[in-house]
C-alpha cells in the first residue's frame, strides 16, 4: 500500500501511487513506528524541497527517526497547501519568495525585522485550522492571479494564463473555462495570493500547455 504521504491542494496527506509530483517536502516528523500518520504537522515551517540536491541521498520515506517526506504535484499545489520553498536546497527560489512575500505584504510586515519563523507563523494562521482543518476564503474568480489554486463545484483548480485546469494527483486536465464573476472558494493562503499578483509566479506541472 502506498505511503500516506501525497500533498493535495487543500493541505491534506493522501495515499495514492501517482508518480507526477515534482516536488518533495516536509512538516517534521508525522508518522510512527508502523509508518501511519498519527499527525498532519510537527512544526510551523512548512517548505518544499528538490527530490534530489547536491548528491545528497534521501533515506527511505518514513525511516525512523527521520522526518515525513511529503510529495507535492507542483509548486502551485505546494503552496496552495500551505508551504513555501525551502531555505537549503532552494536559496535562490527561498529569497525571491521571501522578498515578494514581504513586498506584497507590506502593510503588514516590517521588512528590517521580518524574520522567515514570523512569516511561517502567518501562514500557519492562514493555512490551518485548529484540529486539522483548512483555512479557506471566498473570493471572485476574475481577482486571483496565476497559479492560486481554488475550489469550484467540488474540484480544485489552478488559474492559468487564460483559463482553469482542473487539478489532479496525475496532473491537470483540460482547460476550463468558467465564468469570472462566479464566487469560489481559494485555497492557497491570502498572502501567498498576494505574493502572486504581485509578479511571482509559481512554477505548474507540465501537463499545463499554454500558448
Amino acid at each position: 500500500m502506498s505511503l500516506q504521504n501525497r500533498v493535495d491542494p487543500w493541505g491534506e496527506l493522501k495515499s495514492d501511487p501517482s508518480k507526477a509530483a515534482t516536488l518533495m517536502g516536509n512538516r517534521g516528523i508525522l508518522h510512527d513506528a508502523h509508518n501511519t500518520i498519527v499527525r498532519k504537522w510537527a512544526h510551523k515551517g512548512w517548505v518544499f524541497c528538490l527530490p534530489s540536491f547536491k548528491g545528497i541521498k534521501r533515506p527511505k520515506p518514513f525511516s525512523q527517526g527521520n522526518y515525513s517526506e511529503l510529495f507535492f504535484l507542483d509548486e502551485a499545489t505546494a503552496f496552495s497547501a500551505g508551504h513555501r520553498p525551502c531555505a537549503y536546497c532552494q536559496r535562490k527560489r527561498f529569497q525571491e519568495f521571501k522578498e515578494a512575500w514581504l513586498k506584497a505584504n507590506k502593510a503588514e510586515a516590517n521588512w528590517s525585522s521580518m524574520t522567515m519563523p514570523a512569516i511561517d507563523k502567518i501562514l500557519h494562521e492562514q493555512r490551518a485550522i485548529r484540529g486539522g482543518g483548512k483555512q479557506i476564503y471566498e473570493a471572485k474568480l476574475s481577482n486571483l492571479p496565476y497559479g492560486t489554486m481554488f475550489e469550484h463545484e467540488a474540484r480544485v483548480y489552478v488559474v492559468g494564463t487564460s483559463a482553469n485546469y482542473p487539478w489532479s494527483f496525475d496532473g491537470y486536465g483540460r482547460p476550463m473555462s468558467i465564468d469570472g464573476t462566479c464566487m469560489v472558494k481559494v485555497l492557497t493562503p491570502a498572502s501567498v495570493v498576494l505574493t502572486f499578483s504581485g509578479g511571482f509566479k509559481p512554477v505548474l506541472h507540465c501537463s499545463v500547455q499554454e500558448g
